[in-house]
């Protein structure tokens, strides 16, 4: 696709919370919470001509690496929320850019992610095959206090979970889409720690790739302020979820 007549290197989308993105409680759901961030972050490549069928034409994609959430507070059912994006770098097959979720112009979530250019025939990462000159960049402007991480993975972990990788995991890319890996997680965590909002922050680092029919094991292990969940494939990490509580 062409850029966009009305493009622009910072974009603002307006989103309402409906019924089937909300818990119990009616607050939105976490995993959602990253839906909406991630589909903001994908309108903004639309109209700048680097979405997902533009790329194709390459055989790339955008896949997520890390990604860092910080929340305030959740909106709720029928909220409408503004997200607001900017790219702070972009070179090469590496991209980091930033998200902030408002309700009633008040900041209620900050996230940083980093992005990788990916062959979806070869399944490396390459470099970005589109111009992307016509992004202006913002290096200085932060969406969160802190920065994502590489988070450490503890030996000393408890298997809380099997699963076999079924094809309602998988995304376009042909892999289990990031938000899965976060909500096989959250279903082992307390319920309590979810419906009162206790998670302040939450990182994710994804470190390989899961395919149809993979089986992972799932690992937990609880520290005073923060848990760790990981999942493995052959004793191989393959992803890791650090909560902030």
């Amino acid at each position: 696709m062409p850029i966009a007549s009305n493009f622009t290197s910072v974009l603002s989308k307006d989103w309402e919370i409906n019924f089937t993105q909300c818990m119990p409680n009616g607050y939105l759901k976490y995993t959602d919470l990253c839906n909406i961030l991630q589909l903001t972050a994908a309108a903004h490549s639309d109209m700048g001509g680097i979405s997902f069928s533009d790329m194709q034409e390459f055989n790339q994609a955008w896949v997520l690496s890390r990604m860092r959430v910080e929340i305030a507070a959740l909106p709720k059912w029928r909220d409408i929320v503004t997200v607001k994006t900017w790219i702070n770098t972009l070179e090469n097959s590496r991209s980091v850019r930033a998200l902030e979720m408002y309700v009633n112009g008040e900041k209620i979530v900050g996230s940083e992610t980093f992005w990788a250019v990916f062959n979806t025939e070869r399944r490396r990462p390459e470099g970005l095959a589109l111009p992307y000159e016509h992004f202006e960049l913002y290096p200085e402007l932060k969406a969160t206090k802190e920065s994502f991480s590489k988070i450490n993975i503890n030996s000393e972990k408890e298997d809380v979970f099997e699963k076999s990788i079924y094809l309602s995991d998988l995304d376009i890319v042909n892999h289990v889409n990031n938000v899965k890996y976060l909500e096989w997680c959250l279903d082992h965590l307390e319920v309590d720690l979810i419906l009162s909002q206790k998670i302040r922050s939450f990182e994710m680092n994804f470190l390989k790739e899961l395919s149809l029919y993979d089986k992972v094991i799932i690992h937990e292990n609880y520290s005073e302020d923060s848990i760790l969940f990981s999942i493995t494939k052959e004793n191989k990490n393959c992803y890791a979820l650090q909560l902030n509580l």
